[in-house]
């Protein structure tokens, strides 16, 4: 009987929000998802074993890190294609921030890692439910370009070395393992580098030719049986072709975070750097794969996914997880539907642990590196990339700053780039849009007349300045308009009159109030005044609370632009009326402003 997800009512989504998916699940989707599964256990094996590695652990904890963190941030997360798991970055922090405090390997260091990973799943978890995921949306759409750009280029700098068989040092950056590449070419091996190359180029000649079918399965049966043919002719002391190897692992065992005051003192502190990085990489994987799928993620539900995934993982031996890029790209590009997939991949990954693992040990590492080599190409999106290079100037320059930045350091990149956005979004909305208005000259006489922008040497009322202002009048633009304001009677001492058309307004604080309650008053010293046509209610309630309206006067505030001007005319001077050629209002050709007929 299959669920009917219109009958769940919307607190029951929010609790298991696989229930969202779920009625979309089908014969050809499971198919889809396994296949996508088997392909994603294969890539994270040896992923897993070189991560557990990097943090410190044994390798089976990596594996572990695979399996319950990855089914539960898939079923309770908000992406149908973000994979969960050990990732380079995390495994790095996790090293550098409980190495100082235990001897790696050793059981201290094993129970202060889950402890770590505990308390960054608590608070994960808090700031999920704390609906908190907004915070997200300041990662800007260029951002996740960028940072996706320069995360596959270290996707794929990262397994040059297996795809080349060099000795590059683990942990080099990126232009380190260039320019060891390049000083090396003379020690690569060729029998690696040509079972790298006839894996890539039967996974891109499998996509083509056979896009119905696992490409990536494909294309590692070939390398494994071109690796095979090699060692069978050449020996493979002769070829060093180096496989998974196998593994002896298990079921992942109950296990016990440090609970003691001194652990939770000693990783309170990294596990908020650890929380802060894993949600930002999960998100911005999650984003970045959606933009391709045309999903909509919810960020706060992502959070509580991370969380109760770092949660319960710490009691099933598993470390800190987060979003992976490579193989959530693997999974999306293997064709997953659903979340099962992600499920399944660590399902799969338990039998082949359990069972296969000898027959996985015969799978070539430079294979896997030619698959993630074409991974990496999929996840970089030249078209919007060219697109913001041609016709975005600001745009260019964050996707500059994220995608080296990105190159030069992961985590740093990423933040760099949100940093240099919101710069330009904070300038961009600290210098509201005003423009100089007038009436079309055609329909002075219309009474429905339109006003159109004009430059500073149109035809204009000589005595008053007709503006429209767009964006918000905040504490940060408040010193822009105020100028801008200024500047009108600066340049033109008669122009003592200023109309503003604020329907376009859509927020004002407290400091942009007090500007233009002062701004009246200046003007009415000046003999002039200020008059706001089309006030929104915020706009209006703003005026009200803070005490300005009487400042700017109740009289000087009007709901359309036809009002304002036959209220403003009769206070314009009649003898430079009287003089003037423009006459852009009606009221110009009927009398003076002192009723004096012309």
């Amino acid at each position: 009987m299959r669920l009917d997800a219109s009958a769940c009512p919307l607190w029951l989504y929010k609790l298991l929000p696989f229930l969202r998916w779920w009625p979309q699940v089908n014969r050809d989707s499971l198919k889809a998802d396994g296949i996508a599964g088997l392909s994603g256990a294969i890539i994270v094996l040896p992923q897993a074993v070189a991560f557990a590695i990097i943090a410190g652990l044994p390798p089976e904890y990596g594996l572990y890190a695979a399996m319950v963190p990855t089914i539960l941030a898939a079923l309770f997360g908000s992406s149908w294609h973000l994979v969960s798991g050990p990732t380079t970055a995390i495994s790095i922090v996790v090293f550098a921030s409980v190495n100082p405090l235990a001897e790696p390997g050793s059981p201290e260091f094993i129970g202060l890692v889950l402890t770590l990973t505990f308390l960054a799943g608590v608070f994960q978890l808090i700031m999920g439910l704390a609906r908190m995921g907004a915070l997200v949306n300041f990662i800007s759409h260029t951002v996740i370009i960028g940072f996706t750009a320069g995360a596959a280029i270290l996707i794929a700098a990262s397994q040059i070395k297996n795809f080349l068989g060099l000795d590059i040092p683990r942990g080099a950056h990126f232009h380190e393992v260039i320019g060891h590449a390049a000083a090396h070419l003379a020690d690569i091996n060729p029998y690696v580098a040509a079972t790298g190359l006839a894996t890539l180029l039967s996974g891109i000649a499998a996509r083509k030719f056979l896009p119905r079918l696992p490409y990536m399965i494909i294309a590692m049966v070939i390398g494994s049986l071109f690796a095979a043919v090699l060692n069978h002719f050449y020996g493979e002391d002769s070829t060093g072709i180096h496989t998974v190897g196998a593994l002896d692992v298990g079921l992942p065992p109950l296990s016990a975070p440090d609970f003691s005051l001194t652990a939770l003192k000693q990783t309170l502190f990294p596990a908020l750097i650890i929380t802060i990085l894993a949600l930002t990489e999960a998100v911005a994987i999650a984003r970045s794969v959606a933009i391709k799928s045309g999903q909509t993620i919810d960020s706060s539900q992502e959070f509580v996914g991370q969380g109760l995934a770092n949660i319960f993982g710490s009691f099933f031996s598993g470390y800190a997880s987060s979003g992976s890029f490579n193989r959530s790209g693997v999974n999306y590009s293997a064709g997953a539907r659903t979340p099962l997939a992600a499920a399944f991949s660590a399902v799969f990954l338990l039998v082949i642990v359990l069972l296969v693992a000898p027959l996985v040990a015969w799978l070539p590492v430079a294979a896997m590196a030619g698959i993630l080599f074409q991974v990496a190409w999929g996840l970089i999106d030249f078209q919007h990339i060219a697109e913001i290079l041609k016709r975005h100037r600001k745009e260019t320059v964050v996707l500059a700053v994220t995608f080296f930045g990105t190159l030069v350091d992961l985590e740093k990149g990423i933040f760099l780039g949100i940093i240099v956005s919101l710069i330009f979004y904070l300038y961009r909305t600290s210098r509201p849009s005003i423009r100089s208005l007038a009436p079309i000259a055609g329909e002075k006489f219309n009474p429905n007349r339109k006003f159109i922008n004009v430059g500073p040497d149109a035809p204009g009322c000589p005595q008053m300045e007709m503006v429209r202002m767009e964006g918000s009048i905040f504490f940060g633009a408040v010193e822009h308009v105020k100028q801008t304001l200024k500047q009108i009677d600066e340049y033109d001492p008669a122009k003592k009159h200023v109309m503003v058309f604020s329907r376009a307004v859509n927020f004002i604080d407290l400091a942009g109030a007090e500007m233009l309650a002062a701004e009246a008053r200046r003007r009415q010293r000046l003999g002039g005044g200020l008059y706001l046509v089309g006030v929104q209610p915020g706009f209006c309630n703003m005026l009200r609370e803070g005490g300005h309206v009487e400042h700017v006067g109740r009289e000087n505030i009007f709901s359309h632009k036809g009002e304002a001007i036959s209220a403003i005319y009769p206070k314009l001077d009649s003898e430079i009326c009287r003089n003037c050629t423009a006459r852009i209002f009606t009221e110009c050709d009927v009398a003076l402003p002192n009723g004096e007929k012309r």
